[in-house]
């Protein structure tokens, strides 16, 4: 059972996704709360993935996601947003979320994409323009994509391409006929060679080196 935390200050948000999320198999939204009761209610209920809205009046999302992070055993997190081009999106991958979704996303994905997360996989919205990406590279990239993805081995680009996709470890393994850990071994070399630090920055290098396909259903994951 995946067990999930909505982080949200619309009462209307917390109850459409905790309604979508505990309809399907293996899914259980253990709270859905507002920004304010978010981290003691990690302490008290600890979940597997958080849904965490990227802006809130009372507690500012990238504050959760900060102190998120500095548990012993965090969370995976990723931010809503109700805006494509939200500047704080930069700030929140920089930081160490697992991806950022649209509040408007598609609710049969929503199950999908919570999955994703729970195995490793990353969520990125489709609907991310490239202004966003294009944005969040310049800035933390010295090389242009295409050169730093030029410093992988094939088998190497073949990990990368189905990452950036949203696979995880095993789905990926099942896919290259390869063990989890030789997986493990082929990702850690990625991320490595790209210069990042998460699964997340590493697809958006993929896609901006133009490694995926033009256009993605729904999002990354």
């Amino acid at each position: 059972m995946i067990r999930v935390l909505v982080v949200d200050d619309e009462a209307l948000v917390r109850t459409g996704f905790t309604h979508i999320l505990n309809a399907a198999d293996g899914i259980e939204v253990v709270a859905a709360v507002p920004g304010s009761q978010a981290m003691r209610t990690v302490r008290e209920s600890p979940p597997d993935i958080v849904l965490l809205d990227i802006r809130m009046p009372d507690v500012d999302g990238l504050t959760v996601l900060a102190e998120l992070r500095r548990m012993p055993a965090p969370p995976v997190v990723a931010m809503l947003t109700t805006f494509d081009t939200d500047e704080y999106v930069t700030a929140a991958l920089r930081s160490g979320a697992a991806g950022f979704l649209l509040k408007d996303t598609d609710p049969e994905q929503l199950p999908h994409l919570v999955r994703a997360l729970a195995e490793g996989g990353t969520v990125l919205s489709s609907k991310v323009t490239r202004t966003v990406v294009d944005g969040y590279l310049d800035k933390d990239l010295h090389e242009p994509a295409f050169r730093l993805t030029a410093r992988l081995t094939e088998r190497e680009r073949a990990v990368l391409v189905l990452l950036a996709e949203g696979l995880a470890n095993t789905d990926i393994g099942e896919r290259m006929h390869l063990s989890t850990g030789t997986v493990k071994g082929h990702v850690s070399a990625v991320l490595n060679k790209l210069q990042v630090s998460s699964r997340v920055q590493a697809a958006l290098i993929a896609e901006r080196a133009g490694l995926l396909a033009p256009s993605r259903d729904g999002a990354t994951g």
